[in-house]
């Protein structure tokens, strides 16, 4: 209809529909009406700023053309606004819709596909040019081969914008408990001069600690703004850095961008790519921030003092070990089969791994890391252990797991993906298994079963669980829980390296460990009543854990002395009595 009519009859299904109880509706009102209607939701296209903040005046907003019709974030009653034009909503008035309930991402968000498509196209013609020039292939030939990867590239760009968008919803799920992360985050890039706070109107310190009273925290529209800084910064880091570029195994990711059949028919040139660098530093970055977060990159550069291409790699390590990708694809084809919240708890068991994955190699590995070499010697180990833990699992962590997998198997979840999911990963994670039959030369499930049965033994589930759910108030108290779990590991590690060297071959696991019990019998009796003071305590602190794991630590080192001495022929070695 023309703005130029004066009134427009309302029936009473647009009354119904609209919730509006005028007759007539000028054509500027009835617009104000729709924006205002209580639906599922409202796609904006086309020219215009339709919703502004309340805080915000139609001046400040400068679309005179739609000052009749506009309104405030707060008045919005869809639960879903996409936005298909540009600027449909202020930034303002997307935050404060999104304060009040509602969901949107932004435009830049909402049409990303575009840009992403011409990112696409770019890359290609670049690769096919160079061919060309070669006399690899002719003109007539590039036009038709580009026709034919419409719908592949199309596929690649709507499974990029699905990752982004995912990315967005992960952090939404994330930020309450993880604020103190994200502030911090949002402080560096200030300091580093990349983001200008008041500009992206991202709020003040004090503004989230007011909104964190109310139960909320950074919207949606703020935290897709810090997604795209956290991609940019990380790709100029990534891409100034030779770690990259120079390990064969990372510069594979150049042929992600690709279709298929330019991977198969020209893959020599995709790796001579004038924007090799570039686009090996793009896809790590996108792929870190779309699957682990915006902080996470950040974060572990801050607690382990490891440069960016350091995290890329460990953390590309971590990923291809887990198989993230497969776990990944078999979560979102449960897409509109299980409830969104479900999906998003499935994602993050599966960062959870990798997360402490990503670090573990930061700490065991430091710059010495061969992603390759890692990925062969602990891919096929790590997933024999995941297989074995299930039968092998007992008491706590097995009616944990139980529980879990049954809760699940009432959605509908794949049993294969269940299994995984549900396991564990305090203790459980496979790395310090691994590592453990690696320098003991054990088989790594009699390893696996070391660590339940000592677990068991040593009340350890328990203490794993009460660090990992510790409640942290700042940023050197989640420091200290992570240094906590890296102790842990540790120790637990020394251990049962400790226990498979005292085995003999085809000796039973439990008759080692009662062996090594009498041996070391007052220092186990004396954690043993560390443990049970601490799980009589109205609750726990950081100094619990410190002395509980100082102790922790002796027992591990008095073991290692005793095994030291058996080999050279010694019949002592403290007892702790």
């Amino acid at each position: 209809f023309s703005r130029k009519l004066k009134s427009i009859t309302i029936t009473p299904e647009m009354k119904a529909c609209f919730d509006s109880k005028e007759d007539r509706l000028t054509p500027n009102d009835l617009i104000n009406r729709l924006l205002k209607a209580p639906v599922d939701l409202i796609w904006n296209g086309g020219i215009g700023t339709y919703v502004k903040a309340s805080t915000e005046t139609h001046a400040d907003v400068g679309d005179k053309s739609n000052d009749a019709l506009r309104i405030n974030g707060n008045e919005l009653r869809c639960r879903v606004f996409g936005e298909g034009g540009n600027l449909g909503l202020s930034q303002l008035g997307r935050i404060e819709y999104s304060l009040n309930g509602g969901a949107c991402n932004t435009d830049f968000i909402d049409n990303s596909a575009g840009v992403d498509c011409s990112d696409h196209e770019v890359n290609i013609k670049i690769l096919l040019n160079s061919i060309i020039a070669n006399g690899d292939m002719t003109e007539k030939q590039r036009n038709k081969l580009l026709a034919e990867m419409t719908d592949t590239v199309a596929e690649l760009v709507l499974t990029n914008n699905y990752r982004q968008t995912q990315a967005i919803s992960l952090a939404e799920y994330q930020v309450v408990p993880r604020i103190g992360e994200y502030r911090r985050f949002i402080t560096t890039m200030e300091a580093e001069g990349r983001l200008n706070r008041a500009l992206e109107f991202i709020p003040e310190d004090d503004v989230l600690l007011e909104r964190q009273t109310q139960g909320k925290s950074l919207t949606r529209p703020e935290l897709a703004v810090m997604v795209s800084y956290a991609k940019v910064a990380l790709k100029e880091k990534l891409a100034a850095s030779d770690d990259l570029i120079n390990d064969p195994y990372m510069v594979k990711a150049v042929e992600i961008p690709f279709p298929p059949v330019l991977r198969k028919q020209y893959k020599k040139q995709i790796y001579q790519h004038h924007l090799l660098r570039e686009i090996v530093a793009t896809q790590v970055a996108n792929d870190m921030v779309n699957n682990m977060g915006i902080t996470f990159c950040h974060r572990l550069m801050d607690t382990t003092g490891a440069s960016a291409a350091q995290v890329g790699k460990a953390y590309v390590t971590a990923r291809d070990i887990y198989m993230l990708d497969p776990c990944w694809r078999q979560v979102e084809a449960l897409d509109f089969k299980v409830p969104a919240e479900l999906q998003i708890q499935l994602i993050s068991y599966i960062m959870r791994r990798v997360r402490r994955g990503t670090r573990w190699f930061l700490r065991n590995r430091r710059s010495q890391l061969l992603p390759a070499e890692e990925i062969a010697a602990f891919g096929p180990c790590i997933q024999q252990v995941i297989a074995a833990l299930p039968e092998i699992m007992r008491g706590a962590p097995r009616v944990e797991w139980e529980n879990e997998c049954n809760r699940l198997r009432e959605y509908g979840v794949p049993e294969d993906l269940l299994v995984n999911v549900a396991i564990p990963t305090n203790l459980y994670s496979g790395l310090g298994m691994v590592e453990a039959a690696r320098q003991s030369g054990a088989d790594p499930v009699k390893v696996a079963e070391v660590y339940i049965l000592l677990g068991e033994r040593l009340g350890l589930y328990w203490f794993a669980n009460q660090i990992s759910e510790v409640k942290v108030g700042s940023y050197w108290q989640a420091q200290a829980r992570e240094a906590f779990m890296d102790d842990l590991e540790s120790q637990m590690r020394s251990l049962a390296v400790c226990l498979m060297r005292l085995a003999r071959p085809d000796q039973p696991i439990e008759e080692v460990i009662e062996h090594w019990v009498e041996q070391q019998r007052g220092l186990v009796e004396r954690w043993k009543a560390m443990i049970n003071e601490l799980q009589g305590a109205s609750g726990t602190d950081f100094a619990m854990f410190s002395v509980a794991l100082r102790e922790l630590l002796d027992l591990a080192q008095n073991s290692q002395l005793c095994k030291a001495l058996d080999d050279g022929g010694a019949d002592v070695c403290l007892t702790g009595t």
